[in-house]
């Protein structure tokens, strides 16, 4: 293990406005910089603070301070007081741990151990590749305790390489302690390239240059439904990235399969991933941006069994969100073209901004307004290793829609 930085931390004492006090009680994570009325000192990024609430000046949380986010203070434990120290993140990483037990009695070796604010560290994602464990920091607030949150990690997940993975605000800081993008902090990485299992199937990830932590963990269930709905059938994955629905459904016997997607280099990996899996259907692959091609394949008269459309976030900003609908609207409307008689789409976003319930409705009025015959089978929202624990926790959702 190479040595990590020791950054000193203090405490600094703040109050909240009344609103921001209640929604803290209530257990949500975040609070923003207008909401403090009273802060006893400036303070610097991962130092400790600790909320007094107003009326009888107790103990009302303790968090973490992000001086550079309009999210001033990250929430660590509410209503209850708490040291903040090894033996803290050792319980926080084992409960996490434990939520995800019934997940790796299965034939997995991926998961996600530690989801932000979900699993009470915000901005600290730590995934499990086979024995490669990737952590991924959103903000400069967790590089005073990385000593204390490392060894639990790895005594929990027992992965034999750790990554650290920086966004690009936490990099320049990073630097100053010798910490950078894509480090190997423990252990030795033969390859960046780490093969794992999900369900059975085989995938690979780049934990180095791979996006995020390297993969996508987040739709494993729906990936697995896939693919045993796929036995004999032809697939259209649109977004596909690196395949994971398309080598799902593979895996499963699926006679064709198209992976739809802008980037070469994603279509690239999703060959590679299908080829760690004995296969005997069809991998064919469009370059392509999803809309133009999915127009293309419709004025063909291509129809597939199975059509999955699972687009990138289409609203990061609170302007987003109209643009947004009208490109989920699109999409349903050219995957219902594509779908034949007794087929299945499948449709998912992962935009935040937009709940579970209105892009269900959008969905909805979609197929009511093509007059199209459906049944809904199904909707689903995050596996067992994406928990949430509050309203903005939750993006994930997918419905499965038979066309009749």
């Amino acid at each position: 293990m190479i040595e990590l930085p020791e950054i000193e931390i203090q405490r600094i004492a703040i109050k909240l406005k009344p609103k921001a006090e209640v929604l803290i009680k209530k257990g949500h994570p975040w609070v923003f910089d207008k909401s403090i009325t009273k802060q006893n000192n400036p303070g610097k990024a991962g130092d400790l603070v600790i909320i007094f609430d107003n009326r009888n000046n107790k103990f009302l949380a303790c968090g973490l301070l992000d001086p550079s986010s309009p999210i001033r203070i990250k929430i660590l434990q509410a209503n209850k007081p708490a040291n903040i120290n090894s033996d803290w993140f050792k319980d926080k990483i084992q409960e996490a741990y434990n939520k995800r037990i019934p997940l790796l009695k299965t034939d997995t070796n991926s998961y996600r151990l530690i989801y932000g604010e979900n699993d009470n560290m915000p901005s600290f994602i730590a995934d499990v590749y086979n024995k490669v464990l990737v952590i991924k920091l959103y903000s400069n607030i967790w590089l005073p305790y990385l000593n204390d949150i490392l060894p639990h990690l790895i005594k929990t997940s027992k992965a034999e390489t750790v990554v650290l993975r920086l966004s690009r605000n936490v990099t320049r800081e990073g630097n100053k302690y010798s910490l950078t993008e894509g480090q190997i902090i423990h252990g030795e990485l033969e390859n960046e390239v780490v093969n794992f299992k999900e369900h059975g199937v085989n995938f690979s990830a780049n934990v180095i240059k791979g996006h995020k932590t390297g993969y996508f963990l987040d739709h494993r269930k729906n990936r697995k439904k896939v693919g045993e709905l796929a036995k004999g059938k032809t697939v259209l994955d649109v977004f596909s990235y690196a395949g994971g629905f398309s080598v799902h459904a593979l895996a499963s016997g699926a006679k064709e399969v198209t992976s739809l997607d802008i980037s070469a280099q994603a279509l690239a990996i999703a060959e590679e991933n299908a080829q760690l899996n004995e296969y005997t259907g069809t991998h064919d692959i469009i370059v392509g941006d999803a809309f133009d091609e999915l127009e293309n394949l419709a004025e063909d008269k291509r129809k597939f069994d199975i059509v999955v459309i699972d687009p990138p976030s289409f609203a990061k900003s609170q302007d987003e969100i109209d643009g947004a609908l009208n490109s989920y609207q699109k999409l349903a409307e050219l995957g219902l073209k594509l779908v034949r008689k007794k087929g299945l789409l499948v449709l998912a976003s992962c935009s935040a901004r937009v709940t579970a319930d209105v892009f269900f409705e959008l969905i909805y009025e979609t197929l009511d307004n093509t007059n199209t015959n459906y049944k809904v089978l199904e909707k689903t929202l995050h596996d067992i290793d994406h928990p949430i624990s509050f309203k903005e926790g939750a993006y994930l959702k997918c419905i499965y829609i038979q066309i009749n």
